[in-house]
């Protein structure tokens, strides 16, 4: 994840001035910010696609607000000299703390079923799982150990299982199983979960 980038653009060019790459429940997203900081222009793309484009400005520095998906985010231009940071704030929060909190509520699979890799994700707030972008709509359940999740990928069963790790630091432990096999921890991801 990059948190912050500095550029300098003397010919007022239109190319990418920062970039940053985060993981939401719904997918994977980058952002890229372009700033022509003779025209004052301000560019932001989200996955590709433009969501705001300002157009000739005075004004050099400063935030511009947009959404990524259902999250609130802004790009806080800053001068340094003859040099400008970009920092990128999600929800409220800086992007570093944003991920760190994501990791915190969020746990993710990548399971293969039928042969394809799918990314599950719990927000482990609000017990909505996500598989490969999309909310699914789950049937909980109370055991005698915990609570179980039952959703479908690919027509195939899947459950997630909570139990208590009788621990207090630990809190409750979250596993995925397709079928009877337990699914490993997605890799440490460099990005919010």
């Amino acid at each position: 994840v990059s948190t912050q980038s500095t550029g300098s653009n003397e010919l007022d060019g239109y190319d990418d001035v920062a970039q940053w790459d985060l993981s939401l429940p719904d997918g994977k997203h980058n952002v890229r910010f372009q700033h022509g900081t003779t025209s004052g222009r301000r560019v932001i793309l989200v996955d590709g696609k433009e969501v705001r484009n300002t157009g000739w400005q005075f004004k050099l520095v400063g935030k511009e607000s947009f959404l990524i998906g259902k999250h609130r985010a802004c790009i806080i231009i800053e001068a340094n000299g003859l040099n400008y940071t970009y920092i990128l704030e999600v929800d409220g929060k800086s992007l570093k703390r944003f991920v760190e909190n994501r990791k915190k509520v969020c746990r993710t699979w990548i399971p293969r079923v039928s042969g394809k890799p799918h990314r599950v994700v719990l927000e482990k707030d609000s017990l909505n799982v996500w598989v490969d972008g999309q909310k699914l709509d789950v049937m909980g359940e109370f055991t005698d150990n915990g609570t179980e999740t039952h959703f479908m990928i690919d027509n195939t069963a899947a459950v997630i299982r909570a139990v208590t790790s009788g621990k207090r630091r630990e809190g409750i432990i979250y596993s995925l199983f397709i079928g009877d096999i337990q699914v490993p921890d997605a890799p440490e991801e460099s990005d919010a979960s």
